[in-house]
């Protein structure tokens, strides 16, 4: 009997596929060595302040969809980036995260989603202000090499990246591509 294989995760981002910087580490010792990490939300918070404060740029935060996004809200300026994790596609909570850093908190780092992104999810995703995303769904995976984002050409709801007003209504969005 062979072993399930973990599928192949890439980093896409709005200009193509890239190399990953960044680790996901489980606990604060990893910033002992050189690179860039995503710690748990408990690790971040246990981190000494100004570890947060001199470690920023290599510092990233992964928070679940049950984590509270209040609890890093104070600290987002030690933040380089802030991971959301998708792990069901029933489990819309990370898009809201998303929507809030943007908007409400202003966050100007980089918006990653990881987990279970995909192809129906990217649009969207990518309208509430998320920068990267960690893909391993095959059929996601070959329609971004493909160069096809897929998506309605047409919105009812303003967002976090704003978008020109369609033509008769006030309130309808046009996808700029």
């Amino acid at each position: 009997m062979t072993e399930p294989t973990t599928p192949e995760i890439r980093l896409w981002t709005p200009t193509g596929f890239r190399e990953d910087e960044w680790a996901h580490a489980e606990s604060a010792d990893a910033l002992s060595g050189n690179g860039r990490f995503i710690l748990p939300l408990q690790a971040f918070l246990h981190l000494d302040p100004e570890v947060r404060r001199s470690a920023k740029e290599r510092l990233g935060v992964a928070l679940q969809p049950g984590d509270q996004l209040e609890k890093i809200v104070d600290l987002l300026e030690q933040l380089s980036l802030v991971a959301l994790a998708f792990p069901a596609f029933s489990d819309g909570r990370s898009f809201s995260k998303g929507e809030l850093l943007r908007s409400r908190y202003h966050f100007e780092g980089v918006v990653r989603a990881t987990g279970q992104v995909l192809v129906d999810q990217l649009p969207h995703m990518l309208r509430l202000g998320f920068d990267e995303f960690e893909i391993s769904n095959p059929v996601l995976l070959k329609r971004l090499e493909e160069g096809r984002t897929g998506g309605l050409g047409l919105y009812y709801q303003p967002t976090a990246v704003p978008e020109p007003k369609g033509p008769k209504y006030s309130w309808r969005r046009v996808r700029v591509s």
